[in-house]
């Protein structure tokens, strides 16, 4: 099975276009794991190959 890449960065105007689909709050973006991070929804929503996956059953749960 093929390792996922880690270190694809996101672009920043993209970035500051996303919000969460569950909760319309603001995005951080966590380089070392390659995710997106919703801190209202507890949730880390995965970045591949550049695309971020916006789905929340793609999503991890996170705590604080």
């Amino acid at each position: 099975m093929a390792e996922e890449k880690r270190d694809t960065p996101i672009d920043v105007k993209l970035l500051e276009l996303l919000v969460c689909p569950l909760t319309k709050g603001p995005l951080t973006f966590d380089q070392a794991n390659s995710e997106l991070i919703s801190k209202s929804a507890h949730l880390a929503y995965p970045v591949r190959d550049g695309i971020p996956i916006m789905l929340p059953s793609e999503a991890r749960p996170i705590e604080d």
